[in-house]
């Protein structure tokens, strides 16, 4: 990447920003050395990059079908707040260091409503007769012929590549889009997404608070996904199963020299390779650091006769991630205690998965992996009182060596829906078109003295991607074993 130097035109005191948090003054340049001249203070240079410049594909690249869902999906919102004036932002790129930004992902709300990522992207739906109109407002990418095509940073084709504008953007979403600076907001519109400040959104926006009540009912509204989200969902987990082998091939190179980040590296490209990133952080834990419940640091080496627990999942380019979790021996075999281990978390994953289906409590499936693990524990005497005490409100002992959850709700966030009412998310009947993830596991971490010493530094999670069906359920990652023996027959097979 470019480096900031005196002499890139962005850091020139006189030069047009469009966007200050994006252009950062020099104090050294009003001052300007005969040797480095201020580009800004150039005509010539100016004048001579307004010519000479032929079309670029500026091509907006929609997945196939995500502008017909975000429409629907957009009818669904409408329908749910009628008379409502809703404005639902983008988000912009965050900071990583001084002028440098981690690359930018929208607010998943926006994602659903649109179908493409637009920063700083404000999606404004005005109550009209019968429902709603919907109009995105952008800021327009700066092309040859502006000031700004060379001078900004943040939106100047010369810095960005050549991107997509209100004409390309209106065509290919079907939808009304104008320029960000036409932007008003009504004083009763509900704003839900990422909050913004400084200039753009943030200017027009005006700080105002989000609305926790649209928050809620988009969140809601996103609880049962319709035909296209589902077909995401399954090809972000195929890309997934894919990537698990990929990560099982560099194994032996992860023991000899690269340790957990290596594996960690070997999926993130493989994600970006298939789709747009991975889904979350990428959980790579060895040994000890397995049942570290978010070992995303990957910073250890990888034990030959330990455990390897990964957590992955790739997300598409609609945004779509998976969230699937297997316990690898890295060897190829299990030892006696990590198959004890290894079973018990199964015959929980097990009972967990048979409790999905239509009609059920959504706690059914939480319930009916805690009992099979607290009563595993107890057999195995590590429980300080009965296991009906420990599955008791007052009591959840058992819950020492899993204090997550055993799953939740899956599609554009990994935890999805998050926004939902208590009743809607946890109190809920389970309905076809829900996606969820089942995660039970058992976390013996290699300092707690209350776990048996040939178990300490052992963990083990199973986690599975699962939709209701109008009959049961369906594992969409079923492609990858779940089962000790299963799983060394699989890592034999992947070469």
């Amino acid at each position: 990447m470019t480096g900031t130097h005196d002499h890139d035109a962005r850091y020139d005191d006189t030069v047009h920003v469009v966007d200050w948090e994006r252009s950062i003054p020099n104090p050294r340049s009003a001052t300007t050395d005969p040797r480095m001249p201020s580009l800004a203070k150039a005509p010539g240079f100016a004048e001579w990059m307004r010519t000479g410049w032929g079309d670029a594909d500026r091509t907006a690249r929609v997945e196939p079908g995500a502008a017909d869902a975000a429409r629907r999906h957009r009818e669904r919102l409408s329908h749910a707040l009628p008379g409502q004036s809703l404005l639902v932002l983008a988000g912009r790129a965050q900071a990583r260091v001084h002028d440098n930004f981690f690359e930018f992902r929208a607010h998943s709300d926006f994602l659903w409503l649109t179908g493409f990522a637009v920063e700083d992207g404000v999606l404004v739906m005005t109550p009209v007769a019968g429902g709603h109109d919907a109009t995105l407002y952008i800021t327009p990418p700066a092309r040859p012929g502006a000031a700004a095509f060379h001078a900004d940073a943040a939106h100047g084709e010369l810095w960005v590549g050549p991107l997509p504008g209100v004409a390309e953007l209106a065509s290919a979403l079907a939808l009304r889009v104008r320029p960000l600076d036409e932007l008003s907001v009504r004083d009763d519109a509900l704003i839900a997404g990422h909050a913004v400040a400084g200039a753009g959104t943030g200017a027009r926006v005006g700080g105002r608070r989000r609305s926790p009540l649209l928050a809620r009912t988009l969140a809601e509204l996103r609880i049962e996904k319709d035909a296209w989200e589902l077909a995401e969902l399954r090809s972000a987990v195929t890309h997934t199963i894919d990537g698990f082998a990929a990560v099982r091939r560099e194994i032996p190179r992860a023991i000899e020299f690269g340790g957990e980040r290596w594996l960690q590296g070997t999926f993130d490209r493989h994600a970006r390779t298939v789709g747009q990133a991975p889904g979350y952080a990428s959980i790579v834990g060895s040994g000890a650091n397995a049942p570290v419940l978010h070992w995303v640091r990957a910073e250890g080496a990888v034990d030959p006769d330990a455990l390897l627990l990964l957590d992955m999942g790739v997300e598409n380019r609609s945004g779509y991630t998976a969230d699937v979790t297997r316990t690898l021996p890295a060897s190829g075999r299990f030892s006696a205690a990590q198959r004890e281990v290894h079973d018990l978390v199964e015959r929980s994953h097990r009972a967990g998965l048979a409790a999905v289906a239509p009609g059920r409590d959504w706690r059914d499936f939480h319930t009916a992996c805690m009992q099979v693990l607290a009563q595993g524990l107890s057999d195995w005497g590590m429980l300080p009182v009965s296991v009906d005490e420990a599955l008791s409100a007052q009591g959840q002992h058992h819950r020492r060596y899993i204090v997550c959850g055993v799953g939740h709700h899956l599609g554009l966030d990994v935890h999805d829906c998050g926004a939902s009412s208590y009743a809607e998310y946890f109190e809920a009947t389970m309905r076809p078109g829900m996606a969820l993830t089942v995660e039970p596991g058992l976390y013996f971490h290699s300092w707690d003295e209350t776990v048996p010493p040939e178990l300490r530094g052992i963990g083990v999670r199973i986690e599975d991607d699962v939709v209701v069906t109008e009959d049961g359920h369906e594992v969409l990652s079923a492609g990858l074993p779940i089962d000790a023996d299963g799983l060394e027959e699989w890592m034999r097979s992947v070469v």
